[in-house]
């Protein structure tokens, strides 16, 4: 319980000055949407002092509508300041969040690096690569044969050349075998060369009948 001063107030939160800037719009919407009713009336009632020829009281209509218009402008501008405002406190709010998450990013990663540095880093490293080496050596002894029969690799080879060798002299062996013809087959005469023969044959009986 405060004895003397007012209480402070709590500071409003961005999201807190949002709300009340859009209430405040809403109550001067409902105000516009007010006097746009009024306006609407004066001119009827205008028309109808027209009507009955009291140009007196028309006039007295249009100047009550000249007024709600006026206030009607200054309410817009009013909306239009508000509507900034609101943009501008999100914009900046979401530029806060961003620049805090990136803060804690920034906390985090910091952290995470305190415990450990480049020389560490470079020492671990080497450390793996002389491990593998050794697997690398280990793997090796352990794939070599063991006793004192090693096989040659030199008599292999020969012995994979003897082998292609007997397989080359088994399949030239049958050509050797096959008889050499001693009299080639006649050729067929061909079409063309059976036809001069005929017609020579032809021309030599028209000759003979020819003579007789």
């Amino acid at each position: 319980m405060r004895l003397f001063g007012k209480a402070k107030e709590a500071p409003l939160t961005p999201k807190d000055s949002i709300m009340k800037l859009r209430e405040t719009l809403d109550t001067l919407e409902k105000r516009e949407a007010h006097l746009e009713a009024k306006i609407r009336k004066e001119v009827a009632d205008a028309k109808k002092y027209l009507q009955a020829k009291n140009k007196r009281a028309a006039m007295m209509c249009l100047k009550r509508k000249k007024t709600y218009e006026s206030q009607i402008e200054k309410l817009s501008g009013a909306r239009m300041t508000i509507e900034t405002q609101v943009s501008a406190i999100e914009g900046a709010s979401v530029t806060i969040q961003a620049l805090t998450a990136m803060q804690h990013g920034a906390k985090t990663m910091k952290k995470l690096h305190q415990d450990m540095t480049v020389d560490q880093v470079d020492d671990i490293m080497d450390e793996i690569t002389e491990q593998m080496t050794i697997a690398e050596e280990l793997n090796t002894a352990i794939s070599q044969p063991l006793g004192n029969d090693l096989i040659d690799e030199d008599e292999l080879e020969a012995e994979l050349d003897a082998l292609e060798q007997e397989n080359l002299d088994s399949q030239l062996l049958p050509l050797d075998n096959v008889a050499t013809p001693s009299k080639l087959p006649s050729v067929p005469m061909s079409a063309p060369a059976k036809a001069l023969v005929d017609e020579d044959a032809e021309l030599r009986a028209l000759e003979e009948s020819m003579a007789i």
